[in-house]
């Protein structure tokens, strides 16, 4: 960790006083070597959600829901600098924290979240629609099962024996990945099925999409590669302007759906914001379901 001289807001800008920060994937993928190994990115500033109380609001200061004052609690997504327990960040990035929310959840709601609606609105999901979901119990998964659900679909979700009754409770048919899971499938959907989001990225889910799927156009993935553009996959996450806007749109119904306990967050572990580090070591690693939080 290093210590900065805290500065205040610039018009449109607010100060947060950060009570919880979600962990995610791309977090370590950055400095992994995954997008490039470019110097000129270093030191590199990680995170982007958080949550938080409104310690300071600068001139013209508004967010999506209107305005911003001090003492607002609040969820700031999309974000870039997130790891710190004070942040300057624009309105444009902050939402009202529903007050039945606990800190842990707001902080692991919306990057997951708004990455799953933006999937099932590529793969076009809706009322009557037979979904397999890769990665079922997974953070992305688990509320893409969740808010298909309330779409009015079916959903098959794949996941390892110790998450079936996790993935059960959020709505979907669980089936254990490996050797035969096309066949498993098979035995719920002989006929194949209406579209497929893949969160694994694994040669297997993208074999398996491809032999059940009815409409390749209905191909959704998080995870980029080369196999699954091969195989025609849609891939959902792009980290550029345009790639964002379809979640910052979503950020108000998922805040909404939270606070009226529609849709779960569920924590797998907390910890200090200085063990970041260790947090993203047990990220790569099998764990429980759930998001990983720090603490400031």
């Amino acid at each position: 960790m290093v210590d900065a001289e805290p500065v205040g807001p610039a018009p449109g800008e607010v100060v947060i006083e950060v009570r919880a920060i979600g962990v995610n994937p791309i977090d370590y993928k950055l400095y992994s070597g995954a997008f490039g190994a470019d110097p000129v990115a270093l030191p590199m500033r990680l995170g982007s959600e958080a949550a938080g109380v409104v310690a300071e609001v600068g001139d013209s200061a508004t967010g999506p829901r209107g305005p911003i004052a001090v003492g607002d609690e609040v969820i700031a997504y999309p974000l870039s600098e997130a790891y710190a327990d004070r942040l300057v960040v624009s309105g444009d990035s902050v939402v009202p924290k529903p007050a039945s929310l606990p800190w842990n959840e707001a902080a692991g709601l919306l990057a997951v979240g708004a990455t799953a609606v933006d999937t099932l609105d590529t793969a076009n999901v809706g009322t009557g629609d037979l979904l397999l979901v890769h990665g079922a119990a997974g953070g992305v998964g688990s509320f893409v099962v969740q808010l298909a659900r309330a779409r009015g679909a079916t959903i098959i979700g794949t996941a390892r024996p110790g998450n079936h009754d996790y993935v059960r409770s959020l709505g979907a048919t669980p089936v254990s990945y490996g050797d035969g899971l096309s066949d498993r499938i098979r035995v719920l959907a002989p006929d194949g099925v209406d579209a497929v989001i893949d969160t694994a990225g694994s040669d297997e889910a993208i074999d398996v999409s491809v032999d059940l799927v009815r409409d390749r156009s209905r191909l959704v993935t998080t995870v980029p590669g080369p196999r699954a553009g091969e195989a025609g996959f849609r891939i959902v996450g792009a980290l550029g302007p345009e790639g964002m806007e379809p979640r910052k749109r979503a950020r108000g119904f998922l805040v909404d759906l939270a606070g009226s306990g529609d849709v779960r967050v569920r924590v797998a572990r907390t910890y200090a914001l200085s063990e970041a580090a260790r947090a993203h070591a047990d990220l790569r690693k099998p764990h429980a379901a759930g998001k990983f939080i720090l603490l400031p």
